[in-house]
């Protein structure tokens, strides 16, 4: 049976939402109708790619990364994960900017996750992998 994590949505991510969203209204407000249809849709872009990222853990051994229905979905056999930790970005003492999980894989590629069970995500991976 697949096992479906959802994305967690970050800080940062929320910021850019904001930021875009307050540039469509400002387009609007001083009369830019084509710059604010591009805001608009870039917007709505994002969005949809926030809600449906997933990350898919199948029975035949792969890592399904889908990042919403504009972007093509990206397939991990489990054979050729070789490490799965957490880490996080710029750390000051215990508190971290952004943690995520690293997934490494064949000739030195890597993928950055955001789920949001994270323990329960890299739990499942290593028994998978091993």
């Amino acid at each position: 049976m697949n096992r479906i994590f959802h994305a967690r949505i970050a800080m940062g991510q929320y910021l850019f939402l904001i930021l875009i969203g307050i540039l469509a209204v400002y387009m609007l407000w001083y009369k830019s109708p084509f710059l604010a249809a591009i805001f608009m849709l870039w917007l709505v872009v994002i969005i949809e790619k926030l809600i449906h990222t997933t990350y898919t853990v199948t029975p035949d051994g792969k890592l399904v990364l889908s990042f919403g229905r504009f972007s093509r979905s990206k397939e991990i056999l489990m054979k050729d994960i070789t490490s799965v930790e957490r880490a996080s970005s710029m750390q000051v003492g215990r508190f971290a900017v952004m943690r995520y999980v690293l997934v490494k894989y064949g000739e030195g590629k890597c993928a950055v996750l955001l789920p949001v069970k994270e323990e329960e995500f890299i739990r499942l991976l290593e028994e998978r992998r091993g």
